[in-house]
């Protein structure tokens, strides 16, 4: 792996800090605030490319690769971790759809997610009974003579009431993973309904909603992939999803990161900055060297990916212990602000809240280490 960067990923990462720190970074605390869905920021980064990084340009892409998009995704997240996880998913999907269209999805679609014509796009894998587990299942879709109709519950969908595009998942076979296929459903289809929107711990301004599909129908066009595929889809997905989250964990921790330095710098105790104080020196080192390691084990994992080459386990390495790290770090940098760690008037609180998902979606901690570890037996 070269760790120069290329003059097409120095471009993005130029893109994406100097967007970041102009636009999203001041509005960050506000669109937590209010719960705000931020659509003009993310028109603002489709514009620059930033909603298809690792899509090809005859799509509307950057085709910059997968390097690149996590780059990107770190200095979004920087900024904004509610904007950063709403760029993630929509680069996902049309990352999915770029590969496993046909030439008509590829055509419909794709463009109008990198454009930013589409607010956002949305991954519907997880339910109330299904999150860790996809073989149990239970929305389904039933073949009719012009298409399908689709039934069911989605939970956590992420961009579920803006979403222009939705990767469903149903049971179009038996029991089991195998009995699985993807769907491409359009925004505003009749039977499908966003639910009322999550209240979270953190991520507030973006939208967490969960689905229900009341007979919705789709055509015959809409499968995604071939019947049966899904789980593989699915699974093929989430791994590049996770180099996005580990991204997204290393930007809410390098901003952490920075508002505890600035902090010790200026904050003095007992005639001293708390800086000069080894107890304080020692939160800052021990994050700083996480902070370097989580960053690299993600750049790993995008290089494999973006090399063509087998990546699953150290794509589920980079996002287990980027997302730990950054809890970990988050709540040091808390302790670091004292009582100003505890309100709103300071970053702390927000990095710590926003950080605390992020060993959770895209696949539990125990998930991946369930990954790394089958992947170490064989």
């Amino acid at each position: 792996m070269d760790l120069e960067l290329t003059e097409t990923q120095a471009l993005v990462v130029r893109t994406a800090r100097e967007y970041a720190e102009r636009v999203i970074r001041p509005a960050a605390a506000d669109l937590d605030r209010e719960e705000r869905f931020p659509r003009e920021i993310l028109q603002g980064l489709a514009e620059l490319g930033l909603m298809g990084v690792n899509v090809p340009s005859a799509l509307g892409g950057a085709e910059a690769g997968v390097v690149a998009y996590a780059l990107a995704m770190m200095e979004v997240a920087r900024a904004c971790a509610s904007t950063a996880v709403t760029m993630s998913v929509t680069n996902m999907v049309a990352e999915v759809i770029s590969r496993f269209g046909t030439e008509e999805q590829r055509a419909r679609y794709v463009p109008r997610l990198c454009s930013g014509e589409y607010a956002a796009g949305s991954f519907a894998l997880s339910e109330p009974e299904a999150g860790s587990d996809p073989g149990s299942m239970r929305t389904v879709a039933e073949r009719t003579e012009d298409g399908w109709v689709l039934r069911g519950q989605k939970q956590w969908i992420t961009s579920g009431a803006y979403a222009g595009v939705f990767v469903v998942w149903a049971r179009t076979g038996g029991p089991g993973t195998r009995g699985l296929s993807a769907f491409l459903v359009e925004g505003g289809t009749e039977g499908l309904r966003a639910g009322k929107p999550e209240d979270k711990l953190g991520l507030r301004a973006s939208n967490t909603v969960p689905i229900t599909l009341d007979d919705c129908r789709v055509p015959a066009d809409a499968l995604l992939g071939s019947e049966g595929e899904g789980f593989k889809i699915a699974m093929m997905a989430l791994d590049g999803g996770r180099i996005g989250i580990a991204s997204q964990a290393i930007g809410i921790s390098t901003a952490s990161l920075e508002a505890g330095v600035d902090y010790a710098r200026q904050r003095k105790q007992f005639g001293h900055a708390i800086g000069d104080y080894q107890a304080i020196q020692w939160m800052i080192a021990d994050s700083r060297t996480e902070l370097d390691a989580a960053r690299m084990l993600a750049l790993r994992a995008a290089y494999l990916k973006e090399s063509g080459a087998v990546f699953s386990a150290e794509a589920a390495m980079a996002k287990v212990y980027a997302s730990e790290a950054a809890v970990r770090i988050t709540n040091r940098m808390v302790q670091l602000h004292g009582g100003y760690g505890y309100v709103r008037d300071f970053p702390a609180e927000r990095h710590l809240r926003d950080a605390r998902v992020t060993t959770i979606y895209e696949g539990t901690s125990e998930i991946q280490r369930i990954v790394i570890a089958r992947h170490a037996l064989r």
